[in-house]
């Protein structure tokens, strides 16, 4: 586990479908694209100038880094309380959970897997969630994934 990609919110960046799924994907698209010779005709294609240098920064550079780091809304109530507080993540603060997070545990438009990882966190610390998202990333989660599982609509 990589600390840096751990959220004030408790989720893991790298557990995230644009960090695992999506600039792996677009490193495989612009090697394709450049191979096929796209980096000289690209202009001529509608929207191919605006496109073309977001694909090469994507791929060469990533999409993401940290809400810790500046990445992700800036006005996010949760990283700025979490910040205001002096805490690391909200799993440790003294009036988690709050209503900041009634959105993020709600499965059509939040996070379903985040209040049993922030759970986690506060009884068993921080190796051993660290642990749990690791084995995740190995299987190929994404949090993304899990707001859409088949049959788990009785949560919305």
């Amino acid at each position: 586990m990589n600390k840096k990609y751990i959220c004030y919110c408790g989720l893991y960046c790298e557990n995230c479908a644009v960090m695992a799924k999506i600039v792996p994907a677009s490193k495989v698209l612009y090697d394709e694209m450049r191979k096929a010779g796209f980096e000289d005709v690209i202009n001529y294609i509608p929207g191919g100038d605006g496109f073309w240098p977001f694909l090469k920064s994507m791929a060469e550079n990533g999409l993401c880094i940290s809400c810790k780091d500046g990445g992700g809304n800036p006005g996010c109530a949760v990283r700025i309380c979490a910040k205001e507080k002096g805490v690391e993540v909200c799993a440790l603060c003294e009036t988690y959970p709050c209503e900041k997070f009634d959105a993020f545990f709600k499965q059509s438009v939040g996070y379903p897997t985040l209040k049993q990882d922030n759970d986690l966190f506060r009884e068993q610390g921080a190796e051993a969630w660290g642990k749990m998202q690791d084995e995740r990333r190995k299987t190929g989660f994404t949090y993304s994934d899990s707001k859409h599982e088949e049959g788990d609509s009785s949560n919305e």
